[in-house]
C-alpha cells in the first residue's frame, strides 16, 4: 500500500512550482488527476521541444505519476464536471495568477460548500501585501527571496543559481503543507487552505543569510574571506563567493585536468577539528604548531595562502582522487559532480534517484526519481500522461459518468475532441 493511496488530488497547476508538488503526492501513491486545457494542455508541453511531435522534458519531467483529463472549466457542462471533480476529491492544487479560480467561479467559499473536507493548495509569488499581484517566475523569486543578492563573488554582480529554488522549492513547500493539512483533517475533519509565496519559499531557503544579517550588528563576518582579507563590510550580507555558509573555511579548488574539463574541481574544507590532517595531507606539517596557523582565528588573515597550497596539492589528483584520500581522515571534500555523471553514477540508479522511463512518442528518457525514500512505500516512476490520455476514464470511474448521460457530456465540447475521447 502506497502512503497515500486513496487519496485523489484535483491537479490545476502547470509550468514548475505547482507540477513539482503534485508529481510528489503521485509518487507517494495519489491519484493526481491533471485538469488541462482541450487541445492545448500545460504550456510546457512545448516549450523547449527537443523531439518534434513529442510532449518536451520540460513536461515530462514534472508530471509522472497523474492522469490527464481535458477540461473547459468556462463551458457549463465543464463547470458541472468541475464541480463533480471537487466533491469527489481531497485535494485541489492551484498556481494560477490571483483572483483566478474567483473569476471561474469557484473561489475558496464556493469550493467549501461543495466540499467542506477539500483541501485548497495555492502557489503564489508574493503573500499579501504591495506585491501580491505580480507575475513571479524562477528568477523573480530568486531575486526576491534574498537569494540573489547574496550569490556571486563581492566583486560581481548578483547571481541566480542552477537550483531551482524559486519553483520545485516551492513545490516541496507546498507539498509539506498539503500533507499536514490531510493529517489535521483526520483529527478536525475539515478542509482548509494551504498557501505557499515562492518569494516566503526562497527566504526559508535562504534563512543563514538572514541569521549573517543579524550577526553583522555585533561585528565583521569572521568566517567570510573578505574579513581576513580586511575589506570592510557594509549593512547588508555581502556575496561571499564559494565560502562556506557554516562557519569552517571551504573553497573551490581546482583538480587534475581543470584545463580542460570545466568541472574538474574539488570542493575543500579546512574544518578545525582536523586542521592537523589536512596539513600532513598537503605536505605542510609545519602549519600544524607554527605561530598564526595552529588555531583557526590566526588563520583567517591567511585563507588565500592556505587555500592555494591546498590547490597546489588537488592539482595533481583528480577530484576523485582527493575524495578517496581526504574522506577516510574525515576531510570534509565533495567533486564538482556534471549533469553528465550524474546521470550515469550507479549509486543514483540503484536508488532509483535517476531512472529511464518509456514514453510512446519521444521513446526512453531520463529523469529524476523520488529524492525522498519510504522503506514501506516505495516508489515506482511511471510516464507523464499524453494530453487528456484518461478523459473517458476519469469520466466514467471518477464520475461515474455512464451512457447517455457519457455521450451528453461528450458531445458537449467541455472535455476535449470528441472522437478521441469515443475511441478511448
Amino acid at each position: 500500500m502506497k502512503a497515500l493511496e486513496g487519496v485523489k488530488v484535483l491537479d490545476f497547476t502547470h509550468v514548475q512550482s505547482g507540477p513539482t508538488c503534485t508529481q510528489l503526492l503521485g509518487w507517494f501513491g495519489a491519484d493526481v488527476i491533471k485538469v488541462e486545457r482541450p487541445g492545448v494542455g500545460d504550456a510546457t508541453r512545448k516549450q523547449l521541444v527537443d523531439v518534434p511531435g513529442a510532449d518536451s522534458l520540460y513536461f515530462t519531467m514534472l508530471n509522472h505519476n497523474k492522469r490527464s483529463i481535458e477540461l473547459n472549466s468556462k463551458n457549463e457542462t465543464g463547470k458541472e464536471i468541475l464541480t463533480r471533480l471537487i466533491e469527489e476529491c481531497d485535494v485541489m492544487v492551484e498556481n494560477f495568477a490571483p483572483g483566478a479560480l474567483d473569476r471561474m467561479g469557484f473561489s475558496w467559499e464556493r469550493i467549501q460548500e461543495i466540499n467542506p473536507r477539500m483541501i485548497l493548495a495555492s502557489i503564489k509569488g508574493f503573500g499579501p501585501g504591495k506585491y501580491e499581484d505580480c507575475k513571479v517566475y524562477e528568477n523573480v523569486a530568486q531575486c526576491a527571496g534574498g537569494s540573489a543578492s547574496t550569490t556571486g563573488f563581492r566583486d560581481g554582480p548578483p547571481l541566480v543559481t542552477g537550483a531551482q529554488i524559486g519553483d520545485s522549492g516551492t513545490g516541496l513547500h507546498l507539498c509539506l503543507g498539503i500533507v499536514t493539512a490531510l493529517f489535521q483533517r483526520e483529527k478536525s475533519g475539515r478542509g482548509q487552505k494551504v498557501t505557499a509565496a515562492m518569494q516566503d519559499g526562497v527566504l526559508n531557503l535562504c534563512r543563514v543569510k538572514l541569521r549573517d544579517q543579524q550577526r553583522l550588528n555585533a561585528g565583521p563576518l569572521t568566517e567570510y574571506s573578505q574579513y581576513g582579507e580586511g575589506v570592510p563590510f557594509g549593512e547588508a550580507t555581502p556575496r561571499a563567493g564559494n565560502d562556506s555558509g557554516g562557519g569552517q573555511p571551504g573553497r573551490i579548488l581546482k583538480c587534475k585536468g581543470w584545463e580542460t574539463d570545466p568541472n574538474a574541481y574539488t570542493y575543500f574544507i579546512t574544518q578545525a577539528a582536523v586542521w592537523e590532517k589536512v596539513c600532513d595531507v598537503i605536505g605542510a606539517p609545519e602549519w600544524k604548531t607554527a605561530e598564526g596557523y595552529a588555531k583557526p582565528i590566526d588563520r583567517l588573515d591567511k585563507l588565500n595562502e592556505i587555500f592555494d597550497r591546498i590547490e597546489q596539492w588537488t592539482m595533481t589528483k583528480t577530484k576523485f582522487e582527493v575524495m578517496d584520500i581526504c574522506n577516510p581522515l574525515d576531510i570534509p571534500v565533495g567533486p564538482i559532480l556534471s549533469t553528465k555523471e550524474i546521470m550515469e553514477d550507479d549509486g543514483l540508479r540503484a536508488t532509483g534517484t535517476i531512472v529511464d522511463v518509456d514514453h510512446p512518442e519521444r521513446g526512453t528518457y531520463t529523469t529524476v526519481g523520488c529524492p525522498i525514500k519510504l522503506s514501506d512505500s516505495p516508489v515506482e516512476v511511471t510516464r507523464s500522461p499524453l494530453l487528456g490520455e484518461h478523459t473517458a476514464e476519469i469520466l466514467q470511474t471518477v464520475l461515474g459518468y455512464q451512457g447517455d448521460e457519457m455521450e451528453r457530456v461528450i458531445a458537449s465540447g467541455a472535455v476535449g475532441d470528441a472522437n478521441e475521447i469515443a475511441a478511448e
